[in-house]
């Protein structure tokens, strides 16, 4: 593994980060701003500050999520970071969700809850195997509202599938609105404790501090699934569009990405 990060320098990285996605998704004209903005930090996490290492699997369930993913897999050279300005172009190497052939990409995710299901099955193919890689995985909360979900935490919970990570970016908003009221999820940590996990609640899922001591505890359980639930901002480091609905699938404008930029900037 790469050295680790001071906190100041993984703030810094997330920024940095946050504006290659942006960029992206503006050049490309459509894709997800906010969950990429909410999601960034516990990426940032996994890949820059010792959370995942080098043999571990990150799947990233809300595949929409994928510019924040794809901005690290760039920066840490996978692919050539000029294929961040052909996002979601036909024939292009990144696409608007995950898909394998993408170096770094382990699982092809999109359809919400697939992805969540895929990484148990890696897990229990892991405990299986004798191997002691971690699964990490990324949901959203409104992906929460999927069946598969479900089903995936109560099996996971039977097979005590202790290599397997979740971690849910509960940032309240959906496409259509908000969780609560197009479908409500809550209470999470009832739920995902009733299904037999250990739950890890991160009060601010954008607090490196936080997120280090939350994944180095679940990395430490040694009976369960851990579920690390984060209280995330929609859109976090782009001020007019944090916890703005309207900026769930919607690219910034060139004058909005010189407002963006500059903010992040001075972060």
């Amino acid at each position: 593994m790469a050295k680790e990060l001071s906190i100041k320098d993984l703030e810094k990285k997330a920024s940095e980060l946050r504006i290659a996605a942006l960029k992206a998704i503006s050049k490309a004209g459509s894709g997800h701003t906010g969950s990429s903005m909410s999601l960034m930090d516990a990426l940032v996490t996994l890949y820059y500050a010792g959370g995942a290492e080098e043999e571990d699997y990150v799947i990233l369930s809300k595949g929409h999520g994928a510019p924040a993913q794809y901005a690290i897999l760039a920066d840490k050279g996978f692919f050539d970071k000029s294929e961040l300005d052909h996002l979601r172009q036909a024939g292009a190497l990144l696409q608007g969700h995950p898909v394998v052939k993408i170096p770094g990409i382990a699982v092809s995710t999109g359809s919400l809850g697939q992805g969540f299901s895929v990484a148990h099955g890696i897990a229990l193919s892991l405990k299986l195997d004798k191997e002691n890689q971690k699964v990490f995985v990324v949901l959203g909360d409104g992906e929460l509202q999927e069946g598969i979900v479900w089903e995936t935490a109560m099996s996971a919970a039977h097979y005590m599938s202790n290599n397997l990570i979740a971690i849910v970016d509960n940032n309240g908003l959906q496409i259509d609105g908000s969780c609560k009221k197009v479908m409500n999820v809550q209470p999470i940590r009832d739920k995902f404790v009733a299904f037999g996990w250990r739950v890890i609640e991160v009060v601010d899922g954008h607090d490196f501090e936080e997120l280090i001591d939350a994944v180095r505890r679940a990395r430490a359980e040694e009976r369960k699934p851990v579920c690390i639930w984060c209280h995330t901002v929609k859109g976090k480091g782009v001020p007019f569009a944090e916890n703005k609905v309207e900026y769930h699938g919607v690219a910034l404008s060139e004058e909005e990405m010189k407002v963006a930029e500059a903010e992040l900037k001075c972060n």
